[in-house]
């Protein structure tokens, strides 16, 4: 009797087991790379839903917008993640983007600089060393740090492309990820640099840009100069596995909206 009472109830449970589990039936890998501004929006993307389906694991590589671009062109991940738009030669070899969300690019300085506002034309001839203290705009007699991302960066192309200076800028530090940049500039009282809004801290100082503050209000009005898309990238006439696909699905969908603009950035639709 104990033996048929005993497979009875692993019965119960294996039913019960098979019945909670029937909402999650992806499983596998999704692997993304590419732009570390995106870090913070795609970690929240994927605790979502990594939640909602715990027999996946989203993987994120912060390799940079060109890395990620170049990744998913020689099928290394499913996901690539630009934080600039695709060139032409790049759309010519078969690769798409679909644009997640809107960010800022704030324009940072360490927070015992009294500067709180530059126009774009003044940011324009700072990095082009044609304006080198802080008292030419403003502040005090000091020599300014030009502070930048590395060669191939999407939040550099995107800065240099917006403010007309691509080719022109005369960096004191080209830095490889969004926090080193944050961290160069608040050790740094001289220090300008540029930054995901998203990613921005308390320990560095977001100025105005032609008198207009940077925040997902702003960006999304387009009040606010300087800006550039998150960029979903895949590769056409290669089809996601299940599991991708679901998560593409997801956060390109109405119910990620809340997520992305909890993460700091105004979603694209």
């Amino acid at each position: 009797m104990k033996k048929i009472i005993c497979i009875a109830l692993a019965a119960v449970m294996a039913l019960s087991l098979a019945a909670c589990g029937g909402s999650n039936s992806l499983s596998g890998k999704v692997a993304t790379d590419g732009s570390t501004s995106m870090e913070k929006v795609i970690g929240a993307l994927k605790e979502t839903f990594e939640g909602e389906n715990t027999g996946v694991e989203v993987t994120y590589n912060p390799t940079g917008s060109s890395s990620g671009i170049k990744a998913v062109q020689e099928g290394r991940c499913d996901i690539g993640l630009s934080s600039r738009a695709l060139k032409a030669e790049e759309k010519e070899q078969g690769l798409v983007g679909t644009v997640l969300a809107y960010d800022g690019i704030a324009v940072i300085v360490n927070p015992e600089n009294t500067v709180e506002d530059l126009t774009v034309e003044q940011i324009a001839s700072i990095y082009k060393g044609e304006i080198t203290n802080w008292s030419e705009v403003g502040g005090i007699d000091a020599g300014i740090v030009l502070i930048g991302r590395e060669a191939g960066s999407g939040t550099r192309g995107g800065f240099e492309e917006i403010v007309g200076v691509e080719d022109l800028c005369q960096y004191r530090q080209e830095l490889t990820s969004t926090g080193d940049v944050i961290t160069a500039v608040s050790q740094n009282p001289g220090a300008i640099g540029y930054a995901s809004l998203a990613s921005v801290k308390d320990t560095v100082k977001a100025i105005k840009v032609g008198g207009v503050a940077p925040s997902e209000e702003t960006v999304k009005d387009e009040t606010y100069a300087i800006q550039r898309p998150f960029v979903l990238v895949t590769k056409e006439g290669t089809a996601l596995t299940e599991t991708a696909q679901a998560f593409f699905d997801f956060i390109t969908s109405e119910a990620a909206r809340e997520v992305i603009s909890a993460a700091g950035v105004v979603p694209a639709n």
